[in-house]
């Protein structure tokens, strides 16, 4: 079973080519599966969690959807998208399953183009960049793949510089004060009423109002498909994301 939490599209690519190249069903991570997660219970042998890192951390609706299964058995493997490093989130990761379910396997990163845009000095990477970390990712999926299938115990992710501070200091500090999601808006001489931001958002957290423009509820899992997914650029946080790009995995 592969549990898959996504939000522009990086993760969902990478849990679809391993649920090829392994043979495992793949569950979305999202408001519906929150609700009963017990309706997901793996009972294969192996259990692989896709998911992007969040402030070099496990996100916290993954880290909720953990919680809240009832305990897996048998051998888990982890494998994080990440613009450039995951920090120690392979660590934290490994708690959860130790605690929670089972046996914390293999932990694996796949470099994806950047998606973060909400903060100064955080964007969407140069097209060149882009390309170059797309066209890279299929052949580490399939070493990724390979590892797991072969039941590879080991931890081949990319830490970065200074990981300690950017896992056990910055992420609990922004997982504290930095995700609301009150900033988010819309231009509403930009929106065009398509409904793109509410069919994207995997927590259900964004509805149309009567004139069809996107309302935020307090519901949100900070992964950025509404602020993507506008095909006019209308969804902004505040005013951080003015002149800044957008990104949709263009991979199938």
């Amino acid at each position: 079973m592969i549990y898959c939490f996504s939000g522009t599209g990086n993760s969902r690519y990478v849990a679809r080519c391993l649920g090829q190249a392994l043979g495992h069903k793949i569950i979305n991570i999202d408001a519906a599966s929150l609700l009963r997660p017990e309706r997901y219970h793996s009972v294969d042998e192996i259990t692989v969690w896709v998911f992007p890192v969040h402030s070099w951390g496990v996100p916290k609706v993954v880290e909720r959807f953990m919680r809240k299964m009832p305990a897996i058995a048998g051998r888990h493997y982890m494998v994080c998208t990440c613009g450039d490093d995951i920090g120690l989130a392979h660590k934290q990761w490994r708690r959860l399953v130790e605690r929670y379910h089972g046996l914390a396997s293999g932990a694996y990163s796949v470099q994806m183009p950047n998606t973060y845009v909400l903060l100064p000095g955080f964007d969407v990477d140069s097209d060149d960049v882009e390309r170059d970390k797309l066209a890279k990712s299929k052949a580490r999926i399939d070493y990724v793949a390979s590892r797991i299938a072969g039941g590879y115990t080991d931890d081949d992710v990319v830490k970065g510089a200074l990981p300690w501070l950017k896992s056990r200091v910055v992420y609990p500090l922004f997982m504290a004060f930095m995700t609301s999601p009150r900033p988010f808006n819309v231009d509403r001489s930009r929106c065009v009423g398509c409904g793109r931001c509410v069919a994207r958002c995997p927590m259900f957290n964004v509805h149309q109002d009567a004139a069809k423009r996107p309302v935020w509820g307090d519901n949100c899992a900070f992964c950025q498909a509404c602020y993507h997914a506008c095909p006019s650029h209308a969804v902004a946080y505040g005013r951080r994301t003015k002149k800044k790009g957008q990104y949709n995995c263009p991979l199938r």
